[in-house]
Order: structure tokens, then sequence, then C-alpha cells
């Protein structure tokens, strides 16, 4: 949507995750051959040698990557921020059966304007939500904002393969193959369409490291995953 505003730009993703927020998590394993779940605890083990104190899960959408923080992290609490209502209340009704839901706190807001003060987290961690931003620029800055000094920011986010042999593959797959498979079993074959767009459309590495340090994080670093499908950023304020 280049020619649209911010505002409705912000909408249009909003109702788009709206519209799949029932059938998001099985789809998610369903189109990721469950790798969806090694990728989550591979970004959660990078918590681990934080100091005590609260994480912030940005774009937390139906709250798979905070249950994850829960449970391999037992004594933090973790708030769940979400633009979107509709992926909250799909992840709030997992929270029923986890033995980890206290520590869990969902909360409605802006990434881009986090309802918080400053100084807050040890650490802030945002999958696959950074490309559906629009001022991704103006997050990261209050990513950094939020956090506490020496606290670390985690992005998880797909990337695409630089290998020649799987990037063709790869790329029909996305285009192709995904929104077919999630037109049947979602019926909004438009939604998948729009997030394989937004993968293929997205900054490469080096863009987002620089915004990164942009926003004044230090220490910035990719580690890649899976043939290079996913890319875990890690920065530090």
């Amino acid at each position: 949507m280049p020619t649209a505003s911010h505002e409705t730009k912000k909408e249009y993703v909003r109702q788009t995750f709206a519209s799949i927020s029932h059938r998001y998590d099985f789809l998610n394993g369903l189109l990721s051959l469950l790798f969806d779940r090694c990728w989550r605890w591979h970004i959660v083990r990078l918590l681990a040698d934080l100091p005590e104190g609260p994480v912030l899960d940005l774009c937390a959408g139906t709250l798979s990557l905070s249950r994850e923080i829960a449970r391999q992290n037992p004594n933090r609490h973790i708030y769940a921020l979400d633009f979107c209502e509709n992926m909250l209340r799909a992840g709030v009704q997992k929270l029923q059966d986890d033995p980890h839901s206290s520590r869990i706190s969902p909360l409605c807001g802006d990434g881009e304007a986090i309802p918080t003060l400053g100084d807050i987290f040890c650490g802030c961690t945002v999958a696959f939500g950074m490309r559906n931003l629009i001022n991704r620029q103006q997050c990261l800055a209050e990513i950094h904002r939020v956090l506490r000094p020496e606290g670390r920011l985690l992005i998880l986010e797909f990337s695409r393969p630089t290998n020649r042999l799987f990037k063709p593959i790869y790329r029909c797959y996305l285009h192709h193959i995904m929104p077919c498979i999630a037109g049947v079993c979602a019926e909004n074959r438009e939604a998948y369409k729009y997030l394989a767009q937004s993968i293929a459309l997205f900054y490469e590495p080096k863009e987002l490291l620089a915004m990164m340090r942009a926003a004044g994080f230090t220490q910035v670093e990719r580690r890649q995953l899976t043939l290079g499908i996913v890319s875990i950023y890690v920065g530090k304020k």
C-alpha cells in the first residue's frame, strides 16, 4: 500500500491479522513444518544470561513466544504487547491451560508508542513482527527507550536465503505454495499473499542492522537459522 497514509496502512495490517487470528498458530506450524517451535526456542535461549527483570514481548500476537519465554525462564514476568486485539484474545484462550500464565500479562498497544516509562525491561523480543510495523525506526527507538542499560533486543524475522540452489525453491514456496495452502485452511488467501509480500520486500539484513545502530544499539549482529529462512538480530543498549 505505497500511497496509503500511515494510519491506513496500520489499520490494514491490523485487520489482516484479525481475520486469521483464529487459525494463526495452526497455520504457522503447518507452513513452517513445525520449524517455528525451533526458532522460538533459539531466540529465547538468548535471554538466559540476562539479569533478573521483566521482558517485553513486542508484536506478541497469539503469545506463542511469550509462553516459550515463560517456560524457559521460570522467574521472569513477560509483558506481551500487540496492537491487534483479536490476536491477543486468541492467545489468551491458550493461556487457560498454561501453568505459566500468571507470569504473562497481555497488553493491547502500539509498538511505535510503547505505553510505559523508560529503563524498565531487561530484554525485548520481536518475533515475526518487525516487518509488519509501519514506522520501524520509531519502534526501534521506543524499544531502546524502555530497555534498561545493558538490556538486550532480540528480533526474530524472516529473511531471504542466498544459497543458489535453495533460493528458487524457497521463492516458489513463498509466493505460490504457501498462499494456496493458507487459502484453503484459513479461507483468506489474500492475507497470506500480504505476508509473503512483506517477507519478499523486507530489508536486507545489513539495512536492519544499520537501523538498530541508528536507534542506539551496540554490538549488533545477525544469526542465521534454517538455511537463512529466518534470522535472529541481536542488539544491546
